[in-house]
């Protein structure tokens, strides 16, 4: 049962001292400057020692205040003691009473914020300190709670070096001295109840520092709702419950492992993929509407987007967030973004979000020196500043810094029923001395460059995942050799689910740039990916790093003229969808956007008018209903197993082939031909005898080819080759990729 508002102001207050001394002229000047430090200890009941009790406000501005009770009838006039807004008066015993404070232009009743007790947890503040992710978005940030029998909001904040702390807003002008805050000294946190505060009241919090510097307003690190950039404060959420309709999809996803499934990843820059006639983005609802058809049209199984966390700068695409909770207020409202996963998951897509826990910018609203101290971020420069980006590097030792994080990953996945979280720029949290040069880091306690506070705490977050969310992937976007990225933290890895494989693309994209006759120099670039394919769980990306940034678009990579430009792009995609590994494509090379990704402007949808367009397009629709149906492609996509070369060594024709399997079923063989000349009889050891059906051919003039083939069927012929007692005698289509599948014994 809910405690009486009598109760709550007889709570336990062990951090407060009570005063019965009549009006304390510093006190109140403390409360005057915006200073006061302990304002629980000074404003509000206080017993008097003798069963009286003596109630003091700060009001600034205020004409005159009244103590009433619940029916409204007059309790006490209260004497102003103070000129800067200070009133008292004494009740002849402790009872319930309101505030009647009489504004200029208007009169407001309203429960006292200082006749409420502690309203955090003991067992939340322990798990704060404890670095307890869960514990710590459960009890910090703004929370709409019926406290006492009273509606209102909990503010908290993490706060430890601060003089004091107020929480500012549309409640009380912005003005600092209207509701200084309690600090629970064992944990650092600021926290006050304010009573009758709706959702959508604009807040920041104003500290003073330790040193007695008052610092810029702060936005809440927690909000779960923020203004629109360029503006900067922070909203109170409404916490009604969202009604999700994707129980279906979320037991499957729950039942099933990551291991087996096909997943085919459409990257989106959210606010450029389209947009309106007057160049603004599109709101969540319209997304749901535009993009998820999109995306179910074009097969794939899952949308990643590109970070959504608010940021201040939109030229960051999101990797600069400041609000690492709240979904930005660019597409619109939190609810507006649980109703797009909530159509997303009905229609069969799972959401993967991009997540930035390597570094924040340095904006004077946000994280930087939040208290008047490196609180979030290092002391040091030479650990606390990317010098590529400009950024600060999170204090991932600090045990409260590593729960922030870790909350921000739980809440995204609870909260907003996320599928998976790639983690950006894991390879500059792993190594101290990144980007950097000699005597610009600090080695770790062993003399090394490993960073140990990084590696502990992604170790701490994929265990967190895993163990309370079964099913959702998290994939690291990690450009090194680092070892056992995927491998399970208790066997000493970092415990992810994927990684990109940053190694295959860029070898790849240098060897599709090349001047076929100059391919088969460089052979080995399409080759050496299998070296290592399955030392790691991995995504093969063609992401929005490789367009932009005047790498120009994967369209105008590929050499020759524009015949040539698609025919090599439709090759690689076959030669992509058919190699180990998951798949990702950056919105817009579906259809071959010609240009670099622009974030200001929307994709040259114009350009599907086109045929070379509208082909492409066709064959990635193909390409993911292909990877979903043919189990060769994905069942045994961990596993060497399922991988076997038939040719990896002809250079001298830039030919490449290899079978899939899926441990039972019909094996599926791809070839490549990178260049442009067709080539007759090419003969390819094939696993089994019989009839082998062409499924694919990226020259098909159905996706804007020449339509050179194998006319649909190629019979398997008792001619040993390639380590296979039978072979196929194929007819190569210039640029292409064809697959096959095994369909007799």
């Amino acid at each position: 049962m809910p405690a009486t508002q009598e109760q709550v102001a007889m709570h336990e207050r062990t951090q407060e001292t009570t005063h019965d001394a009549g009006p304390d002229h510093a006190r109140w000047q403390a409360l005057v400057e915006g200073r006061c430090e302990a304002p629980f200890a000074w404003l509000g009941p206080h017993d008097t020692g003798d069963g009286a009790v003596v109630v003091r406000a700060f009001l600034p501005t205020a004409r005159a205040l009244t103590l009433v009770d619940a029916n409204g009838a007059d309790l006490a006039a209260c004497a102003r003691v103070h000129e800067g807004g200070g009133f008292e008066a004494r009740l002849p015993a402790r009872r319930l009473y309101r505030l009647k404070i009489e504004w200029p232009g208007e009169t407001e009743v309203v429960e006292d914020p200082y006749a409420f007790g502690t309203v955090l947890p003991g067992d939340w503040l322990r798990g704060i300190v404890d670095g307890d992710g869960e514990a710590l978005r459960q009890a910090l940030g703004a929370h709409r709670v019926d406290f006492g029998g009273v509606a209102g909001v909990r503010f908290a904040v993490w706060a430890p070096n601060a003089r004091s702390v107020s929480v500012v807003g549309d409640f009380n002008g912005w003005d600092a001295r209207r509701h200084p805050m309690r600090l629970r000294h064992e944990a650092g946190v600021w926290e006050i109840f304010l009573p009758r505060i709706p959702a959508g009241a604009r807040y920041k919090y104003e500290i003073v520092a330790a040193g007695g510097t008052r610092l810029p307003q702060k936005a809440d690190p927690m909000a779960r709702q923020t203004e629109c950039p360029p503006a900067t404060a922070s909203i109170v959420p409404d916490h009604e419950t969202f009604e999700w309709r994707d129980a279906e999809w979320m037991q499957r996803r729950a039942r099933h492992a990551l291991d087996d499934a096909p997943m085919s990843i459409y990257e989106v820059h959210a606010a450029s993929w389209r947009r309106h006639e007057d160049g603004t983005p599109l709101d969540w609802d319209e997304l749901a509407a535009q993009l998820i058809p999109y995306v179910r049209d074009l097969g794939f199984t899952h949308v990643e987007l590109l970070p959504i966390t608010e940021h201040p700068f939109g030229g960051s695409w999101g990797y600069q967030p400041l609000s690492m909770y709240a979904p930005t207020a660019r597409h619109g409202t939190p609810e507006g973004f649980a109703r797009f996963v909530d159509a997303c998951h009905r229609a069969g897509i799972g959401v993967i979000l991009d997540w930035v826990s390597a570094h924040f910018p340095d904006d004077e609203h946000g994280l930087r020196r939040f208290d008047g101290t490196a609180l979030y971020e290092h002391q040091d420069p030479r650990e606390g500043v990317h010098r590529d980006w400009n950024t600060l590097i999170y204090n991932y030792g600090r045990h409260e810094v590593a729960a922030y994080l870790i909350g921000s990953a739980l809440e995204w996945i609870d909260r907003f029923h996320i599928d998976g979280l790639r983690v950006d720029a894991v390879a500059s949290m792993l190594y101290r001395d990144y980007s950097r040069p000699d005597g610009e880091w600090i080695p770790n306690a062993h003399g090394g460059r490993e960073n140990l506070e990084a590696i502990a705490f992604l170790r701490r977050l994929n265990a967190a995942i895993a163990e309370r969310f079964p099913g959702v992937a998290t994939i690291a976007e990690e450009s090194t050799a680092w070892p056992g990225v995927t491998a399970p933290v208790e066997h000493g890895g970092l415990g992810f689910t994927h990684k990109w494989n940053m190694g295959w693309m860029h070898d790849t994209l240098s060897y599709l740039g090349r001047d076929p006759i100059h391919r088969r120099h460089h052979h080995s670039e399409m080759t050496f990916g299998l070296v290592y394919a399955f030392s790691e769980h991995f995504v093969l990306p063609l992401s929005h790093d490789e367009v932009v940034h005047g790498k120009g678009a994967l369209l105008a990579k590929m050499p020759g003229d524009e015949w040539q430009h698609f025919a090599n792009l439709r090759a690689y995609y076959g030669f992509m969808w058919a190699h180990p590994g998951r798949k990702l494509l950056f919105m817009g090379g579906e259809f071959g956007q010609p240009h670099e990704w622009n974030h200001d402007t929307a994709l040259d949808w114009a350009l599907l008018q086109h045929a070379p367009h509208r082909g492409l397009r066709r064959l990635v629709g193909d390409l993911n209903h292909a990877l979903r149906t043919q189990p060769a492609l994905h069942r045994a996509d961990r596993s060497p197993l399922g991988f076997d070369w038939s040719v990896g060594d002809d250079f001298e024709n830039s030919v490449f082939a290899f079978v899939r399997y899926d441990g039972g079923g019909p094996p599926l063989l791809a070839v490549s031909n990178f260049t442009p000349v067709p080539r007759q009889d090419y003969r390819v050891g094939v696993p089994r005898g019989g009839r082998w059906r062409e499924i694919l051919n990226t020259d098909s003039a159905h996706y804007g080819g020449s339509n050179v083939g194998n006319a649909g069927t190629v019979f398997a012929e008792p001619v040993s080759l390639h380590g296979h007692a039978q072979s196929l005698r194929l007819t190569l289509p210039p640029l292409a990729t064809i697959w096959l599948v095994a369909e007799d014994a």
